[in-house]
């Protein structure tokens, strides 16, 4: 394997994201999310949308890389009040401290060879350093990888559930939460 880092997203980065993005929904995700909404991802949209939030106050988008290849990629932040409230709409005492991992994909071919950990730990110490104190992310309850995955590092459902609409189907979502004291192990 060559050798595997984990840098911060530059605004150079976007179109890959998107490709990244498009490719691995349609690869991975049209079952899930609808035929209609994945082909209809517009790469030159998507590029936008990555540079605007590559460019957001307060967001970090970390890629992941083996050799001169860009595998996956992983956008965090401070979680919006709506995203860390109860289904009751009440806020737990550590709201203004909680992050939000909004994103973590890795294409499927790149699979299972610790980029994700790697992303993970890396967003985490980013937010650990920025004065987080956990996080919370929203999986598709169907998405068997993703949701081990967050299992196996430490995350739970917390009982909060979401339906999201694609515009082709609903999508119910679980809502993740975990300690961000993660380390990479040799």
């Amino acid at each position: 394997m060559a050798a595997a880092e984990v840098r911060p997203a530059v605004v150079s980065d976007a179109p890959e994201i998107a490709r990244i993005q498009r490719d691995t929904w349609r690869s991975a995700y049209t079952e899930l999310l609808g035929e209609a909404a994945v082909a209809g991802l517009d790469i030159e949209e998507l590029e936008k949308t990555w540079i605007e939030t590559i460019e957001y106050p307060g967001t970090r988008v970390f890629l992941a890389t083996e050799g001169e290849f860009t595998v996956g990629f992983c956008v965090v932040g401070r979680a919006p009040v709506s995203e860390v409230a109860t289904a009751d709409g009440s806020l737990p005492d550590d709201a203004s401290t909680t992050a939000l991992i909004a994103s973590l994909l890795v294409e499927p071919r790149w699979g299972r060879r610790g980029h994700a950990g790697r992303l993970l730990a890396n967003a985490s110490a980013w937010l650990r350093e920025d004065g987080a104190t956990r996080g919370i992310s929203w999986v598709a309850q169907t998405d068997h990888a993703s949701l081990g995955f967050f299992r196996r590092a430490g995350w739970s459902p917390d009982g909060t559930v979401r339906i999201l609409d694609t515009g082709s189907t609903n999508v119910r979502e679980v809502r993740l939460t975990g300690g961000l004291d993660l380390e990479l192990t040799p």
